[in-house]
């Protein structure tokens, strides 16, 4: 993220996680430069540059650095807790630049007067983990952590914490009390975390990605970065291409290209130049796309007005040897999986909805079992449209109804037949 391109493969040097290595390349310059501003200066650009949170919900982070409370202490938390199905951009982010999140953090918790950050980092990344401490230990050698940062009267502890492996963790009300040391549950907003949040204090919660952008803002302007990118997308954006694509892995873009220059130029096509059959546009909450959306735009809105999210930035693409019932199926029985069980539609209904599934998939379905998963499905997000509606604290549940709707919309023939036929039309 030290530049900005129409599209590129995220690569880094061996040795990009190091102290020296990242000054070596104008790291830090960017915190000389905030140090030097005033807290509000600094807010103002993050604001102007009309970032949106990279973790999901996609909101403008400049415009949430202003709800927090004007109360002390207040926090602001990293979410490293990357675990939806696909995603992995953030890991490379923690491993490959960790410093660039730390001078980051460091910016952020200057503008929002912050002396306590968190980075809260899911609990099957040891080794992102470990680089992460790593450079928080050489900022704090380096005098850019801890009392007085460079002479500016500044001050700032970071502490980094292991998450226990839990997907609902990376819901932000759900990481703040794990954080705490309560069970990892989501909370019902309001109060949202910038009015209460960590120990009921004012708390900012920001995405890896959406904080990696920062020095990149405050050394070039925000309005510089919101320049790039059509309105409502500014900026780049990583995302994680995966499934069958000749060139996985993750890749910043400009938003405003198309979904077929992301998939075919970009990610290189479909092995053995089969057919595409779907592909999921914004990790597994989100609903799938077929071929006739490969001409749209990447863009929140165009995404969100087709009836999908860019989500946590995976994109995995699934050619016509897919079985759409078996993909479901393991979507669902994740969801299922991950549950916290706080509430009841999402603990007893994802479970209902994996049941049939399999059911289905493994030639025991009834021809019920057609109206049933959208009937069950209807009880925890009722309508079953998009952005949900949803009987859940958090959206979880209304996430494992996403496949459903998909395979029904798109696909319902080919789930019939699993039903009429015992199998699976496309095993020969």
């Amino acid at each position: 993220m030290t530049a900005i391109l129409t599209s590129r493969m995220v690569a880094y040097p061996s040795d990009s996680n190091t102290i020296d290595r990242y000054r070596a390349t104008g790291g830090y310059e960017a915190l000389r430069k905030a140090l030097a501003m005033t807290p509000e200066a600094v807010h103002q650009e993050v604001k102007l540059s009309e970032i949106r949170g990279r973790g999901g919900a996609f909101f403008p982070a400049g415009v949430m650095w202003g709800f927090l409370a004007p109360t002390q202490p207040r926090y602001l938390v990293i979410n490293g807790d990357e675990s939806e199905p696909g995603t992995f951009k953030d890991r490379q982010l923690l491993e490959r630049d960790p410093h660039q999140l730390v001078e980051g953090i460091i910016i952020s918790a200057y503008a929002l007067d912050c002396a306590k950050a968190f980075v809260y980092i899911r609990g099957e990344y040891p080794k992102p983990a470990r680089r992460v401490q790593q450079a928080v230990e050489e900022a704090y050698a380096a005098g850019l952590l801890g009392d007085d940062i460079l002479g500016s009267g500044f001050s700032l502890d970071v502490t980094v914490h292991l998450g226990g492996g839990a997907y609902i963790c990376g819901e932000e009300t759900a990481l703040l009390n794990s954080l705490e040391g309560k069970r990892g549950e989501p909370r019902i907003k309001p109060p949202f975390p910038a009015v209460e949040g960590l120990y009921a204090k004012p708390t900012i919660v920001n995405n890896v990605e959406t904080i990696s952008n920062v020095p990149w803002i405050i050394t070039n302007g925000g309005a510089a970065y919101s320049a790039i990118g059509p309105e409502g997308s500014r900026g780049s954006r990583m995302f994680s291409l995966s499934g069958h694509i000749r060139n996985p892995g993750n890749y910043e873009i400009v938003m405003g290209m198309t979904w077929r220059e992301l998939i075919y130029d970009i990610g290189g096509g479909i092995p053995g130049d089969r057919d595409l059959k779907m592909w999921i546009p914004g990790g597994a909450s989100a609903p799938w796309f077929t071929p006739e959306r490969l001409d749209d735009l990447v863009t929140h809105d165009d995404v969100a007005a087709a009836g999908s999210m860019l989500g946590s930035g995976a994109v995995v693409v699934m050619d016509d040897t897919t079985c759409a019932v078996k993909a479901a199926h393991r979507i669902v029985r994740f969801f299922a999986h991950e549950s916290c069980g706080q509430c009841t539609p999402c603990r007893e209904g994802t479970s209902w909805l994996e049941r049939m599934l399999w059911r289905i998939e493994h030639g025991s379905g009834r021809e019920m079992d057609l109206d049933l998963l959208l009937d069950v499905s209807d009880n925890i997000s009722p309508g079953l449209r998009w952005p949900p509606a949803m009987t859940t604290i958090c959206p979880l549940g209304p996430s494992a109804v996403s496949p459903i709707t998909s395979i029904m919309a798109h696909f319902k023939d080919e789930v019939a037949s699993h039903v009429t036929e015992g199998r699976c039309p496309l095993d020969h």
